[in-house]
């Protein structure tokens, strides 16, 4: 017999006290009955009324909002921006809370994730706990930090630009996006029509005048005649083929780290933040401190970032190897690091393509995966090539503290750890791990 489906709870209410914050921006809270209930728009300490968004009868948890604070924690504020809320704008998190509780609650969720997933302490990982603001991004409460460099609209039937709401297609219309760097809101892009476009993304480099708009139009529509505020070069993304084209100026922009110009090419990936690149640069090469003569390995290298501060500091004698799957990233880290003779960016998975090189040994590892993370395998194959120092940049807590168990199990333990709030607003947070071998000094 076919089961009868169940019954959809979306829309029913519950008054909950909600309990403590969980990894991906929201707080945990249960009904009466027992049932889960993950509640975005809450505070712990709070009590709420809370609305389904997700979930039926019988299911394992449910999804809700907050839509009305019966109880309002101290760290609650308004939110500054008029588009955020239940319903509403999904690119934020945490509008309704001051900035030092946006901070204190992003550590708790990494504390969390480092204990159930690798069985780590903050003590045991050599983390004081504190999560640290970006330069310029302490601010008081009720103000918002312009941070965002790269801002991808979606756009509505009617050509208006907006951002998608939390877990929908749906597009929310907005005039202006309060964490969009200056560079992005001068472009103008809430103000123009983009009918027959399916997304928008501006880009504003950092170090850079260099400014970008990435078109993805929907299918058989016709490019806008792209005429805004200021110079900006303009691609257009052909997804059916996977291609990008130039349609005006340069297929690039150019950022600044490390003292070093980077060409990144057709909207790749750079940093979001303007401080970030300066500030993960500088974490990575203060818990590795590379010496003359070293040979380092830069995985998921980009295109070229940490590669090119480790070529600067092991010098003529050292060596760097960077690795990096997209074929465009590739083209643009040789371009950006071609003054370093010692320096050789292979294109392909770490996974498949750090096996065949034979590398036996090296001093110095520099790996920063996709959110998923690096995996057992890839982890196992860098336990073995004896590091003395490994730095680990991760976006997700999740993935790194995963990570960090595969790496203790293949010989190495966690140095130190520093984290970073370099998405203020969000409930997303980077960290940074210096790891060397378990046994040294022993």
């Amino acid at each position: 017999m076919q089961a009868e489906p169940r019954k959809s709870l979306v829309g029913e209410e519950y008054e909950v006290e909600i309990g403590p914050v969980a990894h991906g921006g929201h707080c945990i809270a249960r009904t009466s009955e027992g049932q889960v209930l993950f509640v975005r728009h809450a505070l712990p300490g709070e009590r709420v009324v809370a609305r389904v968004t997700e979930g039926e009868e019988g299911a394992r948890f449910l999804r809700a909002d907050a839509v009305t604070v019966l109880e309002a924690s101290k760290d609650r504020i308004d939110a500054p921006c008029p588009f955020a809320g239940p319903g509403r704008c999904g690119g934020c998190d945490w509008q309704h809370a001051k900035p030092g509780a946006q901070r204190r609650l992003k550590g708790e969720v990494v504390a969390e994730q480092l204990q159930r997933l690798a069985g780590l302490t903050p003590e045991e990982a050599g983390w004081d706990g504190t999560v640290m603001p970006a330069e310029g991004d302490k601010v008081p409460a009720g103000q918002v930090p312009s941070w965002r460099t790269r801002v991808q609209y979606a756009v509505t039937a009617d050509g208006r630009a907006g951002l998608r709401r939390h877990r929908s297609h749906e597009v929310e219309p907005i005039d202006h996006c309060l964490i969009a760097a200056e560079g992005v809101s001068e472009l103008g892009i809430e103000k123009r029509d983009w009918t027959g476009m399916d997304s928008v993304e501006a880009i504003a480099a950092t170090g850079s005048q260099d400014r970008q708009v990435v078109l993805t139009p929907k299918p058989g529509a016709r490019l806008p005649l792209v005429e805004l505020d200021r110079p900006v070069s303009v691609l257009r993304i052909d997804e059916r083929i996977g291609q990008v084209h130039r349609v005006h100026g340069r297929p690039f922009v150019r950022e600044r780290a490390d003292g070093r110009t980077y060409r990144v090419g057709n909207g790749g990936f750079w940093q979001v933040h303007p401080k970030a690149a300066d500030t993960l640069v500088t974490a990575v090469m203060q818990g590795l401190l590379p010496r003359k003569g070293d040979m380092a390995l830069d995985l998921y290298c980009g295109v070229g970032l940490f590669a090119g501060a480790l070529a600067d500091r092991v010098g003529e004698q050292g060596a760097v190897l960077g690795i990096e799957s997209g074929k465009r990233a590739v083209e643009d880290a040789r371009h950006n690091l071609a003054d370093f003779p010692r320096v050789r960016i292979e294109q392909g998975k770490v996974e498949s393509v750090l096996p065949r090189t034979g590398i036996t040994e090296v001093d110095l590892v520099v790996l920063d995966p996709p959110r998923a993370g690096a995996g057992r395998r890839t982890v196992e194959h860098l336990s073995s090539l004896g590091a003395r120092r490994i730095a680990y940049v991760a976006c997700d807590p999740a993935a790194l503290a995963r990570d960090l168990a595969y790496f203790r199990d293949g010989g190495y333990k966690v140095r130190t750890l520093r984290v970073f709030d370099l998405f203020p607003m969000t409930h997303h947070v980077e960290c940074v791990a210096i790891l060397e071998p378990a046994d040294k000094g022993v």
